[in-house]
């Protein structure tokens, strides 16, 4: 069975076009269409559908990031910065779309360990800029900006190791600085009017958003023990106790959804987050609170 994605061109065209500078009510609707056709590529379109089948996690994360990156876009327009917003979506179809060549079966052997590499480093770097943006946004304080340059000093040690063709010891780092990057960015919007500004459809899509964020933050915590667990492979002690909260806290969430109250799973998973966050610090990873 062929299972090549293929997107109606109307769709890729105002997903990938960026808009035309202009009047600005004029410009503001046509971005405004976009943040619509960007939502459309990303869920429901056959790229994504392609992605959801494919089991490729490198295209998945791409299309998480995709989401991330829509969802600053829509802060940025909410906030009336019409140019922004329509630079972010030109980087949200972008991940998209390379999600999906990701999730496609003819990709082979080779100079696979390069590609998928400098993929990650162009999302790493996206999202850095994301995340120095709001800390200036937000005139975040020093754990905001500690973050900053963890994730800088970590993408330039992946890209030295990477530059020696070592993909296999340059990946982790550049992992670590990725996810260090979405987490902090989250934390920074947590609570923030912009993100709120969105207006979940309802209690069960922002549940899916919790449980997206709190699976952001446990991959971080996998990714920084690759290289710290000790000889036994035992978790340092120090984060144990708050990844068993955290555990033991997200699987209460995922009864209380299983039963329909997504209110009260909400509330669990924030708590099971905010755990996860004490790991992330205790591990010593700079992410702002």
């Amino acid at each position: 069975m062929n299972t090549t994605f293929s997107l109606p061109r109307l769709l890729v065209a105002l997903a990938l076009a960026g808009t035309c500078l202009g009047a600005g009510a004029q410009q503001r609707d046509q971005v405004e269409r976009r943040i619509q056709s960007v939502a459309t590529l990303i869920e429901t379109s056959s790229a994504a559908r392609q992605i959801e089948s494919s089991g490729v996690a490198a295209a998945r994360e791409r299309r998480d990031n995709a989401r991330l990156i829509h969802r600053e876009a829509s802060a940025a327009l909410a906030a009336g910065d019409v140019v922004q917003a329509d630079k972010l979506l030109n980087q949200a179809a972008r991940e998209m779309m390379d999600g999906a060549r990701l999730a496609r079966p003819d990709q082979v052997t080779g100079e696979k360990s390069k590609r998928d590499f400098e993929s990650r480093l162009e999302s790493a770097r996206a999202l850095l800029t994301a995340q120095q943006r709001i800390t200036q946004e937000k005139n975040a304080g020093k754990d905001a900006q500690n973050a900053t340059r963890s994730i800088e000093r970590q993408i330039a040690e992946a890209q030295a190791i990477a530059a020696q063709g070592r993909y296999d010891e340059a990946r982790p780092i550049l992992d670590r600085a990725y996810l260090t990057a979405r987490v902090s960015i989250e934390t920074l919007r947590r609570g923030d009017t912009l993100v709120r500004s969105l207006n979940f459809a309802s209690k069960r899509e922002e549940y899916d958003y919790e449980i997206d964020r709190n699976d952001t933050h446990a991959m971080l915590i996998k990714v920084l023990l690759a290289d710290r667990k000790d000889a036994s492979g035992a978790m340092p002690a120090g984060m144990q106790a708050f990844t068993d909260k955290a555990a033991t806290l997200r699987s209460e969430a995922e009864a209380q959804a299983r039963g329909g109250d997504h209110a009260a799973a909400i509330r669990l998973l924030e708590d099971s987050t905010r755990e996860l966050v004490r790991a992330i610090r205790s591990g010593g990873i700079y992410i702002p609170g």
